[in-house]
């Protein structure tokens, strides 16, 4: 890799041993993948932030560093609300752990915002370069709003933060981002069979497309659509950018490519199999967090009605503090909203053999990461469910 003499000297321990060791990581990362230089990045994104995924042994990683991020930098979901933990029943001894891991971040200026849509609220735009780790989050910015991120693991994502560059290969280059199968839609959209599941698709669809690169048609899915279907193609698959034809904003440049990929098909009737499955102990939704939209949505569901199962609601702090009316919509039905967390990176949802979800993603997490039986519905079926009241 090419190295600017400031690199150099980082690399040399002029700038401490936490700089030079991340900038030991990125450069590695970076010929193991072919990378000629580093690129500077617009804003970081770590995961490797709920004590749940990382334990003790990352917890001691952590606290080994000491420098400051570079960029703006925030986190992805924790395991508790830290200001409501103990309401959701969360033990005291994970939560002092999960203290401890951030008070590391905030020693390392990191942003307390710990939430898998930071585009909520960080500015992003078109053909910038970041350094993301949350998989939705990764496919959000790449595919919706065109910025270039690779899916980096925690640690690359906190070297890069640290750093303020990340290695260039890979969806920074141009060569990375084009489409390498099509993947064809019919179905969708007002075929009077309910409501369209974009996370079923993308549960489906990132299972045919692995790890490449899925342009698609057929569909004309809005922002939180796609942030649905991104999420579950990344959790089925490891899917971190996809086209959609007149939807994305780099679908237009590969029409002709497309006629020369492998097609597959998926239709609304394979889609609509999934939403299926046996009775559940909870419910739970908000994963990637909530949207304003969403939050506005699920409140209207539950007007005038009580729930007869646990319901829990997940979105960022940010939504929460932005939207008290809908929040308090919510919680007027004994359902909880909760920040900072979702259910598959908090131990809340271990009590429970079996949740439904309205995500693709968490359908795909909530066997590996929960121990529970998952089952998959629309909002209106999850709330039908939680309420105990037929749908509609």
């Amino acid at each position: 890799m090419e190295l600017t003499r400031d690199e150099e000297r980082t690399l040399g321990g002029e700038e401490g041993e936490t700089r030079q060791r991340m900038l030991e990581l990125l450069v590695g990362l970076g010929k193991v993948f072919g990378a000629s230089r580093l690129v500077p990045v617009a804003s970081a994104q770590v995961s490797g932030a709920s004590y749940k995924t990382i334990g003790r042994w990352g917890l001691a990683w952590l606290e080994s560093l000491d420098a400051k991020v570079t960029v703006p930098t925030v986190l992805n979901p924790v395991g508790m609300d830290r200001e409501r933990w103990r309401e959701a029943g969360i033990p005291p001894d994970f939560a002092e752990n999960q203290e401890k891991v951030l008070a590391v971040y905030r020693r390392l200026g990191v942003r307390m915002e710990c939430t898998c849509t930071p585009y909520e609220f960080l500015p992003v735009r078109s053909g910038e370069h970041l350094a993301w780790a949350e998989s939705s989050a990764v496919a959000y910015a790449n595919s919706v709003i065109g910025a270039r991120t690779n899916r980096e693991g925690g640690p690359a994502a906190l070297a890069a933060a640290i750093i303020g560059k990340t290695p260039c290969y890979g969806l920074h280059l141009d060569a990375g981002r084009v489409p390498q199968l099509v993947i064809r839609v019919e179905g969708f959209g007002g075929s009077g069979s309910g409501p369209d599941h974009y996370g079923g698709l993308g549960f489906l669809a990132g299972k045919i497309a692995g790890n490449r690169v899925p342009f698609f048609r057929g569909i004309r899915p809005g922002p939180d659509e796609l942030k649905a279907m991104g999420a579950a193609m990344a959790a089925s698959g490891a899917v971190a950018l996809f086209h959609v034809d007149d939807v994305t904003p780099e679908a237009r440049g590969f029409r002709p490519v497309v006629g020369r990929l492998e097609e597959h098909t998926i239709t609304a009737g394979e889609v609509k199999d999934l939403l299926t499955g046996t009775e559940v102990e909870a419910v739970a939704m908000g994963c990637p967090h909530c949207s304003p939209a969403e939050l506005g949505e699920i409140s209207r569901l539950l007007r005038g009605k009580r729930i007869k199962k646990p319901l829990f609601v997940f979105t960022s702090r940010h939504v929460i503090e932005r939207n008290p009316e809908l929040v308090a919509g919510i919680e007027a039905s004994g359902a909880r909203v909760y920040a900072d967390t979702c259910m598959v990176v908090s131990p809340m949802m271990e009590p429970f053999s079996s949740v439904m979800v309205d995500s693709g993603k968490a359908f795909a997490y909530v066997p590996s990461m929960c121990g529970a039986l998952a089952r998959i519905g629309t909002r209106e079926e999850c709330v039908a469910e939680a309420t105990g009241t037929p749908p509609g």
